[in-house]
C-alpha cells in the first residue's frame, strides 16, 4: 500500500493518538495531512482530531505567511494527486497570489513574513535580463519575482496565472518582468524541457504592449529555433515583438537558424515582425474610420522610415545580408 508521508507522517499521526506533541512546519504539513486523510482521523471518528487541527494549523499560520506558503507548495511536488485532492495546492497558489496582490510594487512584501526574500542574496542579471540600470518596474517585481523563480514550471505557471486574474489588479509591467527573471533561471543553457519552459513564458506574457521590452521578446525570438518550439508559441512572439519592433537595434533583428536550415538568420520571421508593426500603424482606412491627426501621422512615419534607414544602412556595407536587404526592401516599398 502506498501510504502518503512515508514513515515520518505516520509516527506523527501515531504521536497524535497517543496524545504525544508534535511538531508541524511548512515542510511536513503537507505529508502529514495526507496521512491523516489515509488514516481517516477526521471528526467522524473523534472531535478535535488530526484532520481539523491539521486544517486548522493550514489556515491559520501557514496561509497567512508569504514564506511557509512557498514552501508549502514546494512539498506538495512529493504528494501531487493527494495535494490536489485535499485542496492545498490550490489554496497555496491563492495564498501566494494574493501576497502579491496586496503589496505588488513593493520592494519586500509587508502584509506578509518575508522570510525567503529577506535573506535572499541577489541573483546576478544574466542574458536575459540584461543591462546595467534596472526600472522602478524591475526593481518592484523582484521581491516576489525571485521567489517565484523556485518554483518548477507546473506549479509556477498556474501561480502566474492566478496572479494575472484581472481582480487582482497587478500590473502588466510587474507580470513581464517577473517573467523575465523566470525566464533568466531556467533558459540559462539548454535542457530537454526547455521548450516548455519557453512556451510557458510565452503564453503567460501579458497582452499589453508594455509589458516588457522589445529587446526580451527578440531575445526569446532567437531561443524558439533553438529549442524547436511549436510554431504557434514562435508565431504569438512574433507579433508582440512586431508591435514595437521600432524599439528593435539591427542586431536583435538578426535571429539565427539552426545550421540544418541552409540558411544564417530567420527572413520569414524578421519579414513577418516588419509586416505587422507597419499593419499596426497604417491601419486600412474605411469610409466609417475617423482620419487620424497629422501629428499622429508624421510620427509613424517617421517610425516606419527609422526601421528602413537602420535595415538599408547595415544592408550597403561591402557584404550585404541577404535579410537586411529583402526586410529593407519592404519597409520602403
Amino acid at each position: 500500500v502506498d501510504f502518503p508521508g512515508e514513515t515520518e507522517a505516520f509516527e506523527l499521526c501515531a504521536k497524535f493518538c497517543y496524545g504525544i506533541t508534535i511538531t508541524l512546519c511548512a515542510h511536513n504539513v503537507v505529508a502529514v495531512r495526507c496521512a491523516a486523510e489515509y488514516l481517516e482521523m477526521t471528526e467522524e471518528v473523534e472531535t478535535e482530531n488530526l484532520v481539523q487541527r491539521l486544517e486548522l494549523f493550514l489556515t491559520s499560520c501557514v496561509f497567512k505567511s508569504w514564506r511557509d506558503s512557498l514552501v508549502t507548495l514546494q512539498t506538495t511536488k512529493a504528494l501531487p494527486l493527494w495535494s490536489q485532492d485535499l485542496g492545498i495546492t490550490n489554496r497555496c497558489i491563492e495564498a501566494i497570489a494574493n501576497g502579491v496582490s496586496l503589496s505588488p510594487g513593493e520592494d519586500l512584501p509587508t502584509q506578509l513574513e518575508t522570510g525567503l526574500s529577506r535573506n535572499r542574496s541577489r541573483r546576478r542579471d544574466e542574458s536575459l535580463c540584461n543591462g546595467g540600470g534596472r526600472s522602478k518596474a524591475e526593481n518592484a517585481a523582484r521581491w516576489w519575482g525571485e521567489d517565484l523563480a523556485d518554483l518548477g514550471l507546473d506549479l509556477y505557471q498556474r501561480t502566474m496565472v492566478a496572479i494575472k486574474s484581472s481582480h487582482r489588479n497587478v500590473s502588466p509591467r510587474l507580470i513581464g518582468n517577473a517573467l523575465r527573471i523566470y525566464a533568466s533561471k531556467w533558459l540559462q543553457s539548454i535542457e530537454p524541457d526547455s521548450h516548455l519552459v519557453l512556451e510557458s513564458v510565452i503564453s503567460l506574457l501579458p497582452m499589453e504592449k508594455s509589458s516588457v521590452s522589445c529587446s526580451f521578446l527578440l531575445q526569446l525570438l532567437k531561443m524558439t529555433n533553438v529549442v524547436n518550439v511549436s510554431h504557434s508559441s514562435k508565431m504569438e512572439l512574433a507579433v508582440k515583438a512586431g508591435n514595437q519592433l521600432d524599439k528593435a537595434t539591427v542586431s536583435e533583428l538578426l535571429i539565427p537558424l539552426p545550421d540544418e536550415s541552409g540558411m544564417l538568420y530567420d527572413v520569414d520571421v524578421v519579414t513577418m515582425m516588419v509586416k505587422q508593426f507597419v499593419s499596426q500603424i497604417r491601419p486600412t482606412r474605411t469610409r466609417t474610420q475617423h482620419r487620424r491627426s497629422r501629428s499622429e501621422e508624421n510620427i509613424n512615419l517617421e517610425e516606419i522610415q527609422e526601421i528602413g534607414r537602420s535595415l538599408s544602412s547595415s544592408s550597403s556595407s561591402s557584404s550585404p545580408n541577404p535579410l537586411l536587404v529583402k526586410v529593407a526592401k519592404l519597409v520602403d516599398s
